[in-house]
């Protein structure tokens, strides 16, 4: 069973036929990092899943038609943040529209599913992640619709930082804090629907969300959080390729086994810190209480 999880043999021989898939990797840690920022600014973890639910409807029903497996993740998961966009202005509405849109979109993939009888690996792969096997075509669709994404974050970066940090002062400072609600719901979904390309539509919150929560628990500079999360995503995915490549066993348990371990060291690194910083101003308090 081991030999299955981890197999190095004819390791330099099968490297050189994963160059788009590192270099996929590679972006799709950088996207990643970026939206899961956002998401743990805005609480949206939930978001993500219901979003990546859609685009598993929608991928699996391009599999059916015979369509493109890209553009249809895309399509559902646009419309997943649509939906949630509009229907989900306030954090209670868009729990109980999330909370109505995943089982939907669960039902509407699995009926899509059985209804395909092509290979089984195709379907397994919209669950749990291909890149191992991704082609040119498709990396220049996930170049395109990532550059879309980091464009968008780009442009809206501050304003959005703003928004999620005190969004009743930014309102009050003229940032148009609802439309960027919505507005940021349907970059994440491409955010999504490329992710899943990676890890599949059960395990997205490996790629978007763990990176940005371990981020923010070694640093709260607003800087360092967006590079940190970009990084630990980029070492996850890229880690995960490289070590799911003579395995025969999915890429995706590689991805989130990395990105959890990876939250895990930050989680610890940042309970030392903090019990440092309680100490020392402890010590400085009893300093000041001293007799002169």
């Amino acid at each position: 069973m081991w030999h299955e999880i981890v197999n190095f043999d004819d390791y330099g021989a099968l490297l050189g036929l994963v160059r788009n898939s590192l270099i996929a990797g590679a972006v799709l840690g950088l996207v990643g990092g970026l939206a899961g920022t956002f998401v743990v600014m805005r609480d949206l973890a939930f978001a993500v899943h219901g979003i990546s639910e859609l685009s598993f409807a929608g991928a699996a029903a391009a599999l059916l038609l015979g369509a493109g497996v890209a553009g249809g993740s895309i399509a559902g998961a646009l419309l997943a943040a649509a939906l949630i966009g509009v229907l989900g202005t306030r954090a209670r509405d868009r729990g109980s529209v999330i909370g109505v849109l995943m089982p939907f979109g669960l039902g509407l993939g699995v009926l899509f599913l059985s209804l395909y009888k092509g290979r089984a690996a195709n379907k397994f792969g919209i669950l749990t992640g291909q890149i191992v096997a991704i082609d040119t075509p498709r990396l220049s669709w996930l170049l395109a619709t990532s550059a879309v994404v980091l464009v968008c974050l780009a442009v809206m970066w501050r304003p959005l930082a703003f928004a999620s940090l005190d969004p009743d002062v930014a309102a009050a400072r003229g940032v148009p804090v609802r439309a960027l609600s919505p507005v940021f719901m349907l970059v994440l979904g491409l955010a999504v629907a490329v992710s899943v390309q990676v890890v599949g539509a059960l395990l997205v919150l490996a790629l978007i969300c763990t990176p940005a929560a371990a981020a923010v628990r070694v640093t709260a500079s607003p800087v360092l959080v967006p590079v940190l999360s970009a990084a630990l995503a980029t070492v996850s995915v890229v880690g995960g390729i490289l070590l799911s490549l003579g395995a025969g066993v999915p890429i995706s348990p590689y991805v989130t086994t990395i990105s959890f371990v990876l939250y895990a060291a930050c989680r610890a690194a940042g309970a030392v810190r903090a019990r440092r910083g309680w100490t020392a101003r402890a010590h400085a308090r009893r300093a000041d209480t001293v007799p002169t």
